[in-house]
């Protein structure tokens, strides 16, 4: 069974963009090759034994990891250095050493749910007509969330020592914070534990072909009060160790000797991923300042209960 130059391509794009958008792309993933039929319908089905299908998704979401790390890196240098300063001074003192401990926290949840999840529902369910289903349950939940939400205006404090704020002091200094994503990242570390950690179990839902990480995070966060624009940040950054993790971990597929024939479509298909993921995160964080789910989740409730019906005539 071997994998095209040109379907690689194909799912590369589809990767690059269903990965981040609120649409599910494992989903996607599915249901693209069923819809086209044929030859790619063979080449590109997950279910069938030593498919090379899912080693070449696993390329594919490295490079969706590492467009979220390019993208994000000021970020990441300094949650990095706030988690470094933990470990030398046993504090957490700054908002960046923070948001690193929610992240480490709200990310342990679905790592433990996949190591033990993930196969077996993607054995049962990662075929059409239950991903056409998780589709369009995916699209309600995201309209719900948006018919539901209540939204809770936090703005970004800081204390002149570069701590966050305490809200309740009377000695708070509110000031005014030039960049933006710094701005966020601010809001973002005054989430609490308990709210992150609830966030961060929302991506089990994802481990449901045709249920979104990001729109399951994003939602999560909107019904704790966050804004649009801070709950999609701390869900593309959220999935970066998640996503970049998962991946590492299942390379070696890609390098198996069954495997040597789709390096080649691999390469190809994670250097578009990889571009396209960039380009969808650039276009999102500046979408969520000001819209919301709703056109996400009309496409996902047309596309999962067209694609329902359409495999269940077929058969």
């Amino acid at each position: 069974m071997a994998i095209t130059y040109l379907e690689s391509i194909v799912v590369g794009a589809l990767q690059g963009v269903s990965e981040l958008f609120p649409v599910s792309s494992l989903g996607h993933s599915i249901l693209m090759p069923a819809w086209v039929g044929g030859q790619w319908a063979k080449d590109l089905d997950m279910s069938a034994k030593d498919s090379p299908y899912l080693a070449l998704l696993v390329a594919m979401h490295v490079a969706t990891a590492l467009a979220l790390v390019i993208f994000f890196r000021r970020d990441w240098v300094r949650i990095i250095g706030g988690l470094w300063d933990v470990l030398r001074t046993r504090e957490i003192r700054t908002p960046e050493a923070r948001l690193g401990v929610l992240l480490i926290v709200a990310t342990i949840p679905v790592g433990l749910a996949g190591l033990l999840l993930e196969k077996a529902v993607r054995n049962y369910l990662g075929t059409p007509i239950p991903t056409s289903i998780f589709l369009a349950l995916n699209g309600f939940v995201l309209l719900s969330a948006e018919l539901l939400r209540t939204r809770v205006k936090v703005e970004a404090v800081v204390t002149p020592s570069g701590r966050a704020a305490d809200l309740s002091s009377q000695d708070t200094v509110v000031l005014p914070i030039a960049d933006p994503d710094r701005a966020s990242d601010l809001r973002l570390s005054q989430l609490g534990v308990k709210n992150a950690l609830l966030i961060g179990s929302a991506q089990i839902a994802a481990l449901f072909p045709g249920i979104s990480r990001s729109g399951s995070t994003i939602v999560a966060g909107l019904f704790k009060g966050m804004s649009h624009e801070d709950a999609a940040r701390f869900a593309f950054m959220l999935a970066t160790p998640v996503i970049l993790a998962a991946g590492v971990l299942k390379m070696p597929e890609l390098f198996k000797p069954e495997n040597h024939d789709i390096l080649g479509p691999a390469l190809a298909g994670s250097v578009v991923a990889g571009v396209l993921s960039y380009i969808s995160i650039k276009f999102l964080t500046a979408y969520f300042e000001t819209k919301t789910l709703t056109p996400f989740a009309i496409y996902c409730l047309v596309a999962g209960i067209g694609s329902l019906v359409f495999f269940s005539i077929q058969g």
